[in-house]
């Protein structure tokens, strides 16, 4: 794959993963409108790598208050900053749990465009309609239990291609009432044990596959996802001080319209 191939998906890996717009859905998308293979299991590891990154880096102080209190606890003392990793790791179950299934006996059947055209107008709406209606009364430390798994069974939906892992746990979020800023923190923090259990799942099977070539692009692909994903998330953060979900709204319907045209009526040809 040349490198540019590897620029251009590292770019949209990055920026895609923390804007409400699926990832997934433009990286099924993009390789297919230029006719490009498929990326392979290295860089697809890569690329997930890192997005984790960007996400370690932005939000530091939250890991390392999360690290100081699961330490505290270790030595049998009692931290609150550990409550955070609880409400994450009860949050990642749903997810962990419905990934693992479907990555064994779904496959590639949820990868049609005209789903992942749905699923950008459909979700898109939700997201926009959820922004309008949800208070902004809380913050997470209001946060509880029964809160962040409502919003962990909301992400299993990101795995049809075309939701947004983001804009769907943005939407839950918003549902419950947290403020903008709040319900992306809690979404870019939950991907960090998200990320990460996709990485170590990917990178087992890179392991048995026993490929593992295109190291020098690889590292290419982590440096790439992981400067663009910083940027996304500086970039999310800071308009949702000062505005809300409807731009990103306004992209999803137009790209799912564009591809619902593309597939009823102009009938566009598609890369094999």
């Amino acid at each position: 794959m040349p490198n540019i191939d590897i620029l251009v998906l590292a770019v949209v890996q990055g920026i895609t993963e923390f804007l409400p717009v699926s990832s997934s859905g433009h990286l099924i998308l993009v390789p297919k409108l230029f006719c490009w293979p498929d990326q392979g299991l290295t860089l697809d590891v890569a690329a997930h790598v890192g997005t984790l990154i960007a996400v370690l880096l932005y939000f530091w102080r939250d890991v390392g208050n999360m690290a100081g209190g699961i330490a505290k606890i270790a030595q049998g003392k009692r931290d609150n900053r550990a409550r955070m990793v609880w409400l994450l790791l009860v949050a990642s179950v749903p997810a962990l749990a419905i990934g693992f299934i479907l990555d064994r006996w779904a496959g590639d059947a949820l990868r049609d465009y005209r789903i992942i055209a749905g699923a950008l107008i459909g979700f898109g709406i939700l997201l926009y309609l959820a922004d309008r209606m949800g208070l902004t009364v809380r913050r997470l430390e209001h946060m509880t239990a029964g809160s962040a798994l409502a919003i962990g069974f909301f992400q299993c939906i990101a795995f049809i291609p075309g939701t947004s892992r983001s804009g769907i746990t943005m939407t839950m979020a918003r549902l419950l009432g947290y403020e903008r800023q709040e319900a992306a923190r809690f979404s870019f923090l939950l991907s960090i044990p998200t990320i990460s259990a996709a990485g170590i799942w990917k990178g087992y099977q890179l392991w048995q596959s026993g490929d593992y070539a295109d190291v020098e692009r690889a590292l290419m692909m982590v440096g790439f996802s992981a400067v663009t994903g910083f940027l996304a998330i500086t970039f999310m953060m800071y308009w949702l001080r000062r505005a809300s979900f409807a731009p990103f709204v306004v992209y999803r319907i137009i790209l799912g319209l564009v591809l619902l045209y593309g597939i009823y009526v102009s009938q566009v040809p598609v890369c094999p």
